[in-house]
């Protein structure tokens, strides 16, 4: 009983420092997006802006909740909590050592949780009851669902070299090299599905501004906006967190780890401020005819050349 308890404290301590992490985040993509357009970010609220976050999630969660009188008001109500309690529960899949139970089949329930993930954007856009929420949530749908394939694949690849379903196991077989240094192709090809997974720039179709006004999002506001915005930058460090994992060394001990964390993460926002936005066939043209039989080609490749080594040796 003792030691459930100290796992679900442990969990729970987890959970608040990642909404911390989620905060800072966005301060550091507010700042970052400022000197790439030449001018200064936040720098008004506490020490150099440090304390904007935080008076932005006050100013969300005080501000008026409006309802769509035509929505389908219990769906869209809960979606957004639908969203954030998915990207709470993808974080139980953080390799700890010491565990109440052992994950052996983490990479499994990561898939299922990620697939997952597209019926809440999907139920936001088609109960908020607009066309531009419901056009945001489709596009969102079939972009997940294309990027989903290959970053099976992907992950299937990484999984050859190391037999098991655990993440921690990435740890044990990185220890001499790290897995990006022969896999530096397929690692594009996952940091770009990642993007694609996130609705990030450049492939934020359901978010599209500029076409959509917002997106699947645009009839949210205060805490369901807040809560949708919660569950994209949680999802976005859990991928950061991923890539470290699986490509650079599953070194948990040491605090380069978090170093290259926070790099990915930093990635992600260098790319929304450097990069336009694709066009929707040139999308789904990049999975199916670039990425798919990229990953494939290398599953091939890996499966074979283990299968001549075990021949020999």
């Amino acid at each position: 009983m003792l030691q459930v308890v100290l796992f679900l404290l442990s969990f729970l301590f987890l959970l608040i420092m990642v909404l911390v992490a989620v905060a800072f985040v966005t301060l550091l993509e507010r700042k970052v997006l400022g000197y790439i357009q030449l001018r200064k970010g936040p720098n008004s609220v506490g020490l150099m802006g440090l304390l904007q976050p935080f008076s932005d999630g006050l100013k969300l969660f005080f501000s008026e909740q409006t309802y769509p009188y035509l929505s389908n008001f219990i769906i869209y109500y809960f979606s957004p909590i639908f969203m954030l309690m998915l990207s709470f529960m993808l974080w139980v899949l953080f390799p700890f050592f010491v565990n109440v139970y052992s994950f052996n089949l983490g990479v499994l329930y990561f898939l299922c949780c990620t697939s997952f993930g597209v019926y809440g954007v999907m139920m936001c856009g088609w109960s908020s009851n607009s066309n531009y929420a419901l056009l945001g949530s489709l596009r969102s749908v079939a972009q997940t669902i294309s990027y989903e394939v290959s970053m099976s694949l992907i992950l299937v690849c990484m999984l050859i070299f190391i037999y098991s379903f655990n993440f921690i196991d990435f740890m044990y077989y990185q220890n001499d090299v790290w897995f990006i240094f022969f896999s530096f192709p397929l690692f594009f090809s996952w940091f770009s599905s990642c993007l694609a997974e996130t609705n990030r720039s450049p492939f934020d179709f359901a978010e599209g501004e500029s076409e959509l006004v917002s997106g699947f999002n645009v009839e949210y506001s205060s805490g369901g906006f807040a809560f949708i915005f919660l569950s994209e930058y949680m999802n976005i460090i859990f991928m950061s967190l991923l890539c470290c994992i699986i490509f650079t060394g599953c070194d948990l001990y040491s605090l380069f780890f978090y170093f290259k964390l926070v790099f990915f993460v930093f990635m992600f926002i260098w790319v929304r401020g450097t990069l336009p936005r694709f066009r929707y066939d040139k999308l789904m043209y990049l999975t199916w005819k670039v990425f798919l039989p990229l990953s494939l080609n290398y599953l091939l490749f890996f499966s074979s050349f283990l299968c001549m080594l075990c021949m020999y040796f």
